[in-house]
């Protein structure tokens, strides 16, 4: 479990290859993460480049399954906070402490992964949006300091309007790039593979190279 704050935890997975140069937190938004084939397979392609990867749940289980907390689902700046959190952990925990750490969004995970990098600046090196909504991310987008990439698919028309205005919102360093043919899922694992390619190379430019202090050997701790 990854505490998010000093009441909360969450599912998560940790893996941490050897060598690792850098790590990325990845979420999905309101819906489990670690159920997400497509997100599973983006955290193994960063992990084959070198990078260390939490796979995380924004929710508690209680969560998402309870009805009355619904809301809970679109309050990104609750999901911003606890992916921030989850950054707080992984600066404190061996073997990550030496590592810095990006923000690899979908769907409403990405205006989570925006609104925890304006939150807590200090927290976060860069930040990739994959198919997602980081309009969600509102009147913070400016505050954002991480180099920032957006990720759509071409075949994505609101997809690609809602990046347009989010991409001129930001102050930040940044980059927009088009998956040709894509849709907003990115159900082609070609579509998949050229993702990760393009996210990994932004982190490994912007997270820097293998730390001392890490621990050698691939490590991996799970969650359930």
């Amino acid at each position: 479990m990854v505490p998010v704050d000093d009441s909360v935890l969450v599912r998560g997975r940790l893996a941490v290859p050897s060598g690792a140069r850098g790590m990325v937190v990845l979420a999905r938004g309101s819906d489990s993460s670690l159920e997400s084939p497509r997100l599973a397979q983006t955290s193994r392609l960063f992990q084959a480049m070198g990078l260390g990867t939490l796979l995380m749940d924004l929710l508690t289980r209680e969560e998402m399954e309870e009805r009355r907390t619904r809301q809970l689902r679109f309050n990104v700046g609750l999901l911003g906070m606890r992916m921030a959190g989850a950054a707080r952990w992984l600066h404190r925990e061996s073997p990550t402490s030496g590592l810095r750490v990006g923000y690899f969004g979908a769907h409403t995970g990405a205006g989570a992964a925006l609104s925890a990098a304006a939150f807590r600046p200090d927290q976060v090196d860069a930040v990739v949006s994959r198919g997602g909504r980081p309009d969600l991310a509102g009147a913070v987008l400016p505050k954002v300091q991480a180099p920032t990439l957006l990720l759509v698919g071409g075949a994505d028309t609101l997809g690609l309007d809602i990046n347009r205005r989010a991409y001129e919102a930001l102050r930040a360093a940044k980059r927009m790039d088009i998956i040709p043919g894509a849709t907003h899922h990115f159900q082609e694992d070609s579509e998949l593979e050229q993702v990760a390619e393009l996210a990994g190379e932004w982190f490994l430019q912007h997270l820097g190279g293998p730390q001392e202090a890490l621990e050698e050997g691939a490590e991996e701790a799970s969650a359930p």
